[in-house]
């Protein structure tokens, strides 16, 4: 199989495919409806233009784009600058202000730092309507995020990828080289966080982790 080192080949691959179409279609006759589709066109494929996929050693997995006005920028759980921080976020912020010593509570909500160093923040939906979430759901999304997972699957380096809640848990399932690593817990919304999420720590074992391979820890302060 061809080595793709950035993800123009394998999403250009993809958008060959009937699936891949119809989706496109559907996304195209949503925004031309008058609809509000998240995020905006020039950012869906935001994760895999900050994350190239030979730079790719984290993963996290979120479900679909938040669906308030100007949120989504095409990383999962992060918001633009200028928006309040979701709940979520708020709470995958205090785990991090627990786990990380040196982590101080950012005053936004924008996490491009953490793609820029190699963690691919991937949603396993692309687009959302305003104010409806999974409205884009079974659209084929999925199935494209899963083809991303098995191309991560398939890189000969080591990659962590922390899973939260049952969701991407079952996104996990693609992930059987047994070079990889998986993180798993409860989702850190507020219905759920305090099931498991708090006292986590995936971010210091997912240091722990990079550093025993040799690489870098990732430094989570945004």
């Amino acid at each position: 199989m061809t080595e793709y080192i950035r993800w123009d080949g394998f999403i250009h691959a993809e958008t060959e495919q009937s699936y891949f179409r119809k989706l496109q279609s559907f996304v195209t006759n949503e925004r031309q409806s008058g609809k509000a589709i998240f995020p905006p066109e020039s950012e869906v494929f935001n994760a895999f233009n900050l994350t190239p996929l030979d730079k790719v050693r984290v993963v996290i997995i979120g479900q679909d784009p938040y669906h308030g006005a100007e949120q989504a920028h095409g990383l999962c759980f992060s918001v633009t600058k200028g928006i309040n921080i979701p709940p979520s976020l708020a709470n995958i912020y205090k785990e991090l202000v627990t786990d990380i010593p040196e982590f101080l509570m950012p005053s936004h909500g924008n996490l491009s730092t953490w793609a820029k160093q190699g963690v691919l923040m991937l949603n396993t939906v692309l687009t959302v309507e305003q104010g409806k979430a999974h409205s884009h759901a079974k659209a084929g999304w999925e199935m494209f995020t899963d083809h991303v997972m098995e191309r991560l699957n398939e890189q000969k380096k080591p990659i962590i990828f922390i899973l939260w809640g049952a969701h991407a848990i079952k996104k996990g399932k693609l992930i059987k080289c047994k070079q990889h690593h998986i993180l798993s817990g409860p989702h850190p919304s507020p219905l759920s966080a305090y099931r498991g999420f708090f006292g986590c720590q995936h971010f210091s074992k997912t240091n722990s982790l990079l550093t025993s391979m040799g690489s870098d820890p990732i430094d989570w302060q945004v």
